[in-house]
């Protein structure tokens, strides 16, 4: 207990040491909002700006939507984990179901070196030379009954998210051990979980994925839908290009390479500035296009079906490895450990000897055995 102690304490000097520099360096902003929690002060984050269209897989959004849905006053809603591959649109799938209910959104970045106070309530050092208690974006949409995202969530280390456990159950509330408060959700408090499809994460405890129910994954766009979000996000765009871009979009998709809508709205952005950089010798769109293709998603992309080959070969197609020496040597390297007992199917056919069609003479075989008994007693040398 009292090395635990020591730790809370050091971590809260070191965040008001980080505080107090940001504090000197930071201009002075107009006050945020500020409620009292059983005798604490605590001041709440601002919210997202929700200005956003959400275009295509209507499906989807339903079910988010029904996770949310309170059908009776013992009823509690889910609080869903939406995944797939980045820059797939999951942020903007929780951001537009919290528009289509009408409620402020928050998002909380979630990142390999977040901490239970970082996720809750952070202590600063205040211009009075006080310490004051800053909500997260998740500690206030509980006080306000807004939405939060957590988005990223399996970049989060499970000490984090032991810390929430409460909250996404019955209990539905978090404790503070920095300010020694707990905070109870608001009845109209939404929450969903953003979780990338790559191998830059950690692995989520099971008794917190049994709390982060249905899994909704996401899919990539349909090449109308697609085309229509590149549009909405560039419409200074020109069709020809809009077009190029779509078309190797869904080229990918279809090789199951992880290129995603955001790079090609990347992709797109990068070209047309190279095109606008240089009004007296423009570049063609042909050549912008490509140029930024190489530059974005790199110099494999410009041939997607070697770029699919050869990741297919380099996770060994369809077959899995089944031994150590697998993963060091081919099936048929003959230096592989192992090689030397297994017979080639050829020699081992020219060795072996097939009784099937002799026939057996008891002539010759009474013959022979003649012959052995005259030679063992004709021998001089032989014993008994």
């Amino acid at each position: 207990m009292l090395l635990e102690l020591t730790f809370v304490f050091l971590s809260l000097v070191f965040i008001l040491a980080s505080a107090d520099l940001m504090n000197k360096s930071a201009p002075s902003s107009s006050p945020k909002e500020q409620v009292e929690i059983q005798g604490v002060q605590l001041t709440l984050s601002q919210p997202h700006d929700t200005q956003v269209e959400w275009i295509g897989q209507q499906e989807i959004l339903k079910q988010i939507l029904a996770c949310w849905l309170v059908v009776n006053e013992k009823d509690l809603p889910l609080t869903p984990r939406i995944v797939g591959v980045p820059g797939i649109g999951k942020t903007a799938l929780g951001t537009a179901a919290a528009v289509a209910r009408g409620q402020q959104l928050y998002i909380y970045q979630c990142t390999a070196d977040t901490r239970p106070e970082d996720l809750l309530v952070t202590p600063v050092l205040a211009d009075n030379g006080r310490i004051a208690y800053h909500a997260s974006p998740l500690v206030t949409a509980m006080i306000r009954g807004g939405v939060c995202v957590l988005d990223e969530g399996n970049r989060m280390n499970e000490k984090s998210w032991a810390s929430l456990a409460p909250l996404l159950d019955h209990r539905r509330y978090v404790e503070s051990i920095v300010a020694g408060i707990s905070v109870s959700a608001h009845p109209n408090f939404r929450c969903a979980v953003t979780m990338n499809q790559d191998e830059s994460t950690f692995e989520i405890p099971d008794y917190i994925l049994s709390r982060l129910q249905p899994t909704l994954t996401m899919g990539f766009p349909s090449i109308q839908d697609e085309l229509a979000i590149l549009q909405y996000h560039l419409p200074f765009c020109s069709a020809e290009m809009l077009e190029m871009t779509v078309e190797f979009l869904q080229k990918a998709h279809t090789l199951k390479l992880d290129f995603s809508t955001r790079d090609g709205i990347n992709l797109l952005r990068y070209a047309i500035k190279r095109m606008a950089q240089d009004t007296d010798h423009p570049l063609s769109a042909d050549v912008a296009w490509q140029e930024a293709l190489s530059q974005c998603l790199g110099s494999e992309a410009m041939d997607l079906d070697r770029m699919a080959k050869s990741r297919s070969q380099s996770l060994g197609g369809q077959t899995l490895p089944m031994g150590f020496a697998d993963f060091f040597f081919n099936p048929n390297d003959p230096l592989r450990p192992g090689a030397e007992y297994e017979l080639d199917e050829d020699e081992d056919d020219e060795d072996e000897v097939d009784f099937s069609e002799d026939e057996f003479d008891e002539d010759d075989f009474d013959e022979d055995l003649d012959d052995m008994s005259e030679f063992d007693g004709n021998d001089p040398d032989s014993k008994g």
